[in-house]
């Protein structure tokens, strides 16, 4: 699909949306109210990102209306998203038990799963390595993860957004630089739908996301990864790196906090990212992860995507600074 008024018009109406549940939230009284354990200091309303869903959902059939997606990838997002976003609604206005959204985190991420055909076999130092039923097992458990941790990560102003905006923008060069221009209309139109949000997301905030939205980006990002591997084994891997901000900063504060014996599901402020913006503020962290995806992490997922360095060894290489900044700010750190 080459039609630039319709990405155009799923940007202005994310922007149109945003705006409408702003002032729903408003009315609702859906406001998030600082506490010791926020890392913002002014009532902001929440539940903005059902925007970004209900325009990506809408987009879909739209773009496999016009032979630009698959009946297979539509499925896959269309089930795993709207399973997502729900109970993510839900517990944005109320509260489900842990258990049960993990349930539904594991139903979702089978369901887009299945209809991408599992996890597809990795490229290894040159060697395709297919897990079979174990892939598909270790796909599900991906797939939650990068769904949660998509939710750990959503602490501050524009974070969550950028990265989104940061990562599709990758994938699309991937895409595109590697020879496979037919597979990029899903990505764009998340990235336009992001925008959209981002506007009112930007530092100082005007709503937040909300677990409907950082949730569903977890999700629906990670099965862009299980498809573009089915495109090419190596993409895995530079899939890997344009996510490494979030999974570097949210596996090394989760795993310390294990260790430690806290309960990693409870809200905290310990991430490296939230350390940070105590001293620099939401805008300076939010753009400084923008510069570190466009000038370190998508020149590296190329370099990879193109063929031109081994997977695991770009995945080292590109974390390698990661995992320093995060120990540079403390993430994990108990918190005083």
């Amino acid at each position: 699909m080459n039609n630039a008024w319709f990405f155009l018009l799923a940007g202005f109406g994310s922007w149109a949306l945003t705006g409408f549940l702003r002032r729903y939230a408003l009315a609702k009284s859906l406001i998030d109210i600082p506490n010791a354990r926020s890392s913002h200091t002014i009532p902001t309303p929440r539940g903005g990102g059902l925007a970004i869903v209900i325009v990506f959902l809408i987009g879909l059939p739209i773009l496999w209306a016009n032979q630009a997606i698959s009946w297979q990838s539509m499925s896959s997002l269309l089930g795993a998203g709207i399973s997502v976003a729900l109970v993510g609604f839900l517990d944005d206005h109320g509260h489900i038990p842990a258990r049960w959204r993990l349930l539904a985190h594991f139903c979702a991420a089978a369901w887009g799963l299945f209809w991408l055909g599992g996890l597809p076999p990795l490229l290894v130092f040159g060697q395709p390595v297919d897990l079979s039923w174990l892939g598909n097992v270790l796909g599900a458990i991906y797939l939650v993860w990068l769904l949660n941790l998509y939710n750990f990560m959503d602490g501050i102003d524009g974070l969550a957004s950028i990265e989104a905006v940061s990562v599709c923008l990758g994938g699309i060069l991937l895409m595109l630089l590697t020879g496979h221009a037919n597979e990029w209309p899903t990505l764009l139109l998340l990235g336009v739908a992001v925008t959209g949000f981002l506007a009112w997301n930007y530092p100082p905030a005007k709503i937040f996301m909300g677990d409907a939205g950082s949730g569903f980006l977890g999700l629906i990002l990670g099965l862009f990864s299980i498809q573009a591997t089915w495109v090419a084994p190596q993409f895995f891997w530079s899939w890997l790196i344009l996510l490494g901000v979030f999974i570097v900063d949210a596996t090394w504060t989760l795993t310390r906090r294990f260790f430690r014996g806290e309960k990693v599901y409870e809200a905290h402020r310990s991430h490296g990212y939230q350390f940070a913006s105590r001293s620099w503020g939401h805008k300076a962290v939010s753009l400084a992860v923008a510069l570190i995806n466009l000038v370190w992490l998508i020149p590296i997922a190329l370099w990879v995507g193109l063929g031109r360095l081994e997977g695991i060894l770009g995945l080292a290489l590109a974390y390698l600074p990661l995992a320093l900044l995060a120990g540079k700010f403390q993430a994990g750190a108990k918190e005083q």
